[in-house]
């Protein structure tokens, strides 16, 4: 039997691709490899599907993970595939899997952060599922989306001389669970010990609870005129979502350690955890920042925007996706171990 983490996360995406049958129906757009399937909605407009699922213990800890966060950051996590497709969602469904053990008080709980999210958002919720557990809490997020047809942005389109950029910053949702991981560790040895979490944690605790998806950003483009050559949303950490998008285009990449978007409170944490922030930053994941591709000339129209960073550009050379200090050392890029990503 072969090991899921021999495979990895992108071994087991492309083995899952290549065993399912191209598509029949006309339809269809595109299927599995980017971060929502592709369909006809109607002669202007593409539409997009992207499926999440969170499951307790895995994705999420109860112990410091308030349900109504826990619903609004479920439906984040769906609509931020649809953002990295340059488009806007329209539905959602919810699909509910729970043991006895959470009261009907808890599902209003969870409901209650759902809803706030859709309207955040701007999404209708159309339905979904419920059924029982024996393991916990399971949810299963399905968003619909579309987007102009001159619009769409794939993984795969970038090309060489692209400027890579990034919204928002980067490392804090990690950082944050450390903190919280930290607390928790604290409450177990001492159930009477009140959580320490200073204010200025704030931010990084709210980055991992309560994220938002970039669709502020897919409007920004748009009123600037910038279509992106390629983007996909950081999940899984930097360095996971620059190969993949890499990897798809057949291109190289270059960035720049002193370009990374890091908050002033993610250095302070990253030193107090003795972790280098950069590393945090690369791999920590969870950000549900964009990170995008345009042409040189493009960039121009986006120099002024405070939410998004230039961090490096595309190379012509597949085999070399690097990070270069301002020493002009240059070290390989690395996706996280399967467990270790899947276990934040």
């Amino acid at each position: 039997m072969t090991d899921l983490n021999a495979l990895g996360e992108i071994g087991l995406i492309d083995r899952i691709r290549q065993a399912t049958p191209a598509p029949t129906h006309p339809e269809t757009v595109l299927g599995i490899g980017d971060d929502a399937a592709v369909f006809t909605w109607d002669d202007a407009h593409y539409g997009l599907l992207a499926t999440d699922v969170l499951v307790e213990g895995i994705h999420f800890d109860l112990t410091y993970v308030p349900l109504k966060h826990l619903g609004y950051k479920a439906i984040t996590f769906a609509v931020s595939d649809i953002a990295a497709m340059n488009g806007l969602p329209v539905q959602v469904t919810v699909g509910l899997s729970l043991s006895s053990r959470f009261p009907v008080e808890a599902v209003d709980e969870l409901y209650e952060g759902i809803r706030a999210a859709c309207e955040a958002y701007d999404v209708d919720l159309v339905g979904g599922d419920t059924s029982s557990s024996r393991s916990g809490l399971i949810l299963s997020i399905s968003v619909l989306g579309k987007v102009p047809k001159d619009l769409i942005t794939y993984r795969s389109t970038a090309q060489p001389n692209d400027v890579v950029c990034v919204t928002g910053d980067l490392g804090a949702a990690y950082l944050g669970l450390q903190l919280l991981e930290r607390e928790k560790q604290v409450f177990l040895a001492d159930p009477n010990m009140q959580p320490n979490l200073s204010e200025e944690r704030t931010y990084l605790v709210q980055r991992q609870l309560r994220p938002d998806a970039r669709t502020d950003v897919v409007h920004e483009l748009r009123d600037l005129g910038v279509r992106p050559t390629a983007m996909i949303d950081v999940s899984d950490g930097l360095a996971s979502e620059l190969l993949h998008l890499c990897r798809q285009s057949k291109t190289g990449a270059v960035l720049f350690d002193e370009n990374l978007p890091i908050d002033d409170q993610s250095y302070l944490a990253a030193e107090e955890f003795s972790i280098s922030p950069i590393t945090a930053a690369l791999n920590g994941g969870e950000d549900y920042e964009l990170l995008f591709t345009v042409r040189p000339q493009e960039y121009d129209k986006l120099s002024t925007s405070s939410r998004i960073t230039a961090i490096g550009y595309l190379t012509a050379d597949p085999s070399q996706i690097v990070l270069a200090t301002k020493a002009g050392q240059q070290t390989p890029i690395r996706a996280q171990a399967w467990e270790q990503v899947k276990q934040q």
